[in-house]
C-alpha cells in the first residue's frame, strides 16, 4: 500500500509539472525546468511561479481535501451516496458565502471560510435532524441531505437574481474554478485542509470503529455522542477552507473514496490517505484539462469533474453491485 500512495503522488506530480507547460502561451518543457530552477525576473518564471505552481498545488490540495471530506461522511453516516455535496455540507458552506458577497460587500474575503464552515456544520447537522436520527440508514440521510441542498441552492439561485453586475463572477465560482489563484489563496485553504487531514489520521482507529453498528462501536467502548460531532467537525473543515477559493467541484468528494475502497486498503488510516491522493490526482487532470481543451479560454473545473466524475462514479456503483451480487451466490 505504500508503494500504491507513492506511484500515485508521483503521477500527481508529473501532473502539476504537465500543468506548469499549459495556459494562455504554451511553454515547453525546457523552459519549465529553467523558469523552475531560475531566480531570474524573467516572463517565464514569473507566470510559473506566480500562477501556474501554485494553481496546480492548490487544485491537488482542494481534491485532497473533498476526498477526505467525503470519507469520513460516509465512514460516519455508512452511506455509500454520502459526500459534501450529497450531505448538504458543500450546499451550507456557498449558500452564506453568496449572501455575504452580495449583502455584506465589506466582509473581508478572509473571513469566508469561517462563514462557509458555519454554514455547512449547520446543515450537516440540519440534515441528521431531517434523518431522524437514523444515521444506518442510508435513505433517510439521502433525502435529509437533498432536501437541505434544494433548499440552499434555492437561497444561493434568489441571491443571484439579486446581485445584479456581480452575477459573471459568481457564476464561474459557482461552477468550481481554480482561475487567478495564487499563494495567498493556498496559503488560506491549506491550514483547513491539512488540519482536518492530521486529526483524521491521528484518530484513524475511531473511524474504523464508526463504520460498524452502533452496537458493535459502543460495546467497544467508543462514545459515540463525544466521537460523531469531532469526525463531523473534521469533514467539514477542509470543504470550508476550499469553497470560497475554488467553488464547489463536484464528484471528487464522492468518487475517490469509492476508488479508494476498490484497492482494499488495510485500515481507515490507508483508505484515507489513498482517498486523498486520488482525490488531488483527479482534480489536477481536471484542472490541467480545464485549461486545455477550449484554449486559450478555460472551462469551469467542476464542469469536468462532473462530466467525467459522473459516468466513472455510475461504473464504480455498477462494479460494485456486482461484486456484491456474486459474493452472495
Amino acid at each position: 500500500m505504500p508503494a500504491l500512495t507513492g506511484l500515485l503522488l508521483t503521477l500527481a506530480a508529473l501532473a502539476i509539472v504537465a500543468g506548469l507547460t499549459v495556459g494562455d502561451r504554451t511553454l515547453p518543457p525546457g523552459t519549465v525546468i529553467d523558469a523552475l530552477l531560475s531566480k531570474a525576473g524573467r516572463v517565464d518564471t514569473i507566470v510559473i511561479w506566480t500562477l501556474r505552481l501554485p494553481r496546480s498545488l492548490a487544485a491537488f490540495l482542494a481534491g485532497a481535501g473533498l476526498a477526505l471530506a467525503g470519507f469520513l461522511l460516509q465512514a460516519l453516516t455508512r452511506n455509500p451516496l454520502a459526500g459534501p455535496g450529497l450531505t448538504g455540507v458543500t450546499a451550507g458552506a456557498v449558500a452564506p458565502i453568496v449572501v455575504a458577497f452580495v449583502f455584506v460587500p465589506s466582509l473581508s474575503s478572509v473571513w469566508y471560510p469561517l462563514v462557509g464552515f458555519v454554514g455547512g456544520m449547520a446543515a450537516a447537522g440540519t440534515t441528521f435532524v431531517i434523518a431522524s436520527g437514523r444515521m444506518a440508514s442510508p435513505l433517510h440521510l439521502a433525502l435529509g441531505g437533498i432536501s437541505v441542498s434544494l433548499f440552499l441552492h434555492a437561497v444561493t439561485i434568489y441571491v443571484l437574481l439579486l446581485s445584479g453586475p456581480q452575477v459573471p463572477s459568481l457564476l464561474f465560482w459557482l461552477s468550481g474554478g481554480l482561475q487567478g489563484r495564487s499563494w495567498p489563496q493556498l496559503s488560506s485553504m491549506a491550514p483547513f485542509v491539512l488540519l482536518a487531514l492530521a486529526g483524521a489520521l491521528a484518530i484513524h482507529r475511531v473511524v474504523d470503529l464508526l463504520s460498524l453498528s452502533d452496537g458493535a462501536a459502543m460495546g467497544m467502548g467508543l462514545r459515540l455522542t463525544a466521537w460523531r460531532p469531532l469526525v463531523l467537525l473534521l469533514a467539514v473543515l477542509p470543504v470550508a477552507g476550499i469553497v470560497p477559493v475554488a467553488g464547489p467541484i463536484a464528484f471528487v468528494g464522492l468518487a475517490a473514496p469509492h476508488i479508494a475502497r476498490l484497492l482494499r486498503p488495510p485500515g481507515s488510516g490507508w483508505a484515507m490517505a489513498l482517498a486523498a491522493t486520488i482525490g488531488g490526482l483527479m482534480t489536477v487532470l481536471a484542472d490541467l484539462a480545464a485549461r486545455s481543451l477550449a484554449a486559450p479560454r478555460e472551462l469551469p473545473v467542476g464542469l469536468v469533474t462532473a462530466l467525467i466524475g459522473g459516468p466513472v462514479f455510475l461504473y464504480l456503483v455498477q462494479r460494485s453491485r456486482t461484486l456484491t451480487t456474486e459474493g452472495e451466490r
